[in-house]
C-alpha cells in the first residue's frame, strides 16, 4: 500500500482510503467487523467516519467497538458540523457546539484522540475565526491531531488558511470534496487553491455512486440491490445523458487498455495533485480487494490527456 503525506502536514495516508459512512446504516456491526478488519490486513490506514453516518452515530459506535488495540494502526478521521438532532442546535462551527461534539465522538469512537478532525460543512452563523480557535485549543490539548475541512467552496478555503495564519493558529491541511471522472467541478477554483496552501485532498464518491464501475449499462435495468437502484435522488442526479455518454467512452478506452473502469477510477484520482488519498466505502471485504488493486495503474501523461478529451 502506497503511503502518502496529506498535503504539506507530517500526517501520513494510505492512498486508498475506507469511507465508513457505510457502517451502522446499510451494513450491521458483523458485516463491519468484516471489512474493518480487511482493510486492516491490506494496509489501509486512513479511516474516514463522521458524527452523522449510521443515523447519527452509528458508525463511530461500531467502530469503536471494533477497533480495539487496532484503534493505533490507523489514521482515524472523523466530522463534526452536520445535525446531529431536528432542532438545529446541534450543529455547526461555534465553539460551544465544536467542543460538546469532539467529547461526543472521542465516546462514541473510544479513544482519546482523534488524528483529523474535519469541519463537515460551512457555517454561516459563525465567524471562521471562532470555530479555528476552538479547533486550535483541541489540538494544544492532544485531542485533535490535525484539522480539515469538507464541502467549503475555495473562497472560504482561503479565508480560513488567511484567516489561521494571521491569528497564529493550527489551520486545516486537507479538504475533502466530491471528485470523480464525471464530477470534475473543483478544478476550476478549490483544487489549485488547495494546491496553493499546501493542503491534501481527500476525493469522497470516486465512483460516482457506482456509475464508474462499469457494472452499469444505459437502457438496461439496473442492478438489483444496487445503491443507484434503490435510492432514486442518486439515480437522478448521476445517471444523466452526459454522464451515461462520459462513462460509455471510458469504457471504450480502459477495454483497450486491458484494464477496468474501477482500476481507471481510482488510479486517475491518485494522478492528480494534491490528492492524497481516495476514500471509498465498502459493504464487503473484497470490495476493498478490488479497490486496493485498481489502484496501482501508472496511467502515462498521453494517457491522461486522452482522458482530459474523453470526458471534456
Amino acid at each position: 500500500m502506497e503511503i502518502r503525506n496529506l498535503g504539506q502536514s507530517g500526517l501520513r495516508v494510505s492512498a486508498i482510503g475506507l469511507g465508513c459512512n457505510n457502517f451502522g446504516g446499510r451494513i450491521d456491526e458483523e458485516a463491519t467487523k468484516a471489512v474493518i478488519h480487511r482493510a486492516l490486513d491490506l494496509g489501509i490506514t486512513l479511516f474516514d467516519t463522521a458524527d452523522t453516518y449510521g443515523e447519527r452515530g452509528g458508525s463511530e459506535t461500531l467502530m469503536g467497538r471494533i477497533l480495539g488495540a487496532n484503534r493505533k494502526r490507523i489514521v482515524l478521521a472523523t466530522k463534526f458540523a452536520m445535525p446531529m438532532d431536528d432542532t438545529g442546535e446541534m450543529q455547526g462551527g461555534s465553539r460551544r457546539y465544536i467542543m460538546r461534539a469532539v467529547e461526543d465522538s472521542l465516546r462514541r469512537l473510544q479513544t482519546d484522540y482523534i488524528d483529523l478532525y474535519q469541519m463537515h460543512q460551512t457555517d454561516p452563523r459563525t465567524p471562521i475565526e471562532e470555530s479555528l480557535r476552538a479547533l486550535d485549543d483541541l489540538v494544544r490539548q492532544g485531542k485533535v491531531r490535525y484539522v480539515g475541512c469538507s464541502n467549503f467552496p475555495a473562497w472560504q478555503v482561503v479565508d480560513a488558511a488567511w484567516t489561521a495564519k494571521t491569528a497564529g493558529l493550527n489551520h486545516f491541511v486537507s479538504c475533502q470534496d466530491e471528485y470523480s471522472l464525471v464530477r470534475r467541478d473543483i478544478e476550476a477554483e478549490l483544487m489549485p487553491a488547495a494546491r496553493r496552501l499546501g493542503m491534501g485532498l481527500l476525493p469522497y464518491f470516486p465512483l460516482a455512486s457506482g456509475l464508474l464501475t462499469g457494472k452499469y449499462r444505459r437502457n438496461v435495468a439496473l442492478p438489483e440491490g444496487t445503491r443507484l437502484a434503490k435510492t432514486q435522488r442518486l439515480a437522478d442526479r448521476y445517471l444523466t445523458e452526459r454522464n451515461w455518454a462520459i462513462a460509455e467512452r471510458l469504457g471504450d478506452f480502459v477495454e483497450s487498455r486491458g484494464h477496468g473502469m474501477l482500476d481507471l477510477a481510482f488510479s486517475w484520482l491518485l494522478a492528480q495533485a494534491p490528492v492524497a488519498s481516495v476514500i471509498a466505502g465498502a459493504t464487503k471485504p473484497e470490495q476493498l480487494d478490488q479497490n486496493v488493486k485498481a489502484g496501482s495503474w501508472a496511467l502515462t501523461t498521453e494517457d491522461l490527456a486522452d482522458i482530459d478529451r474523453l470526458t471534456a
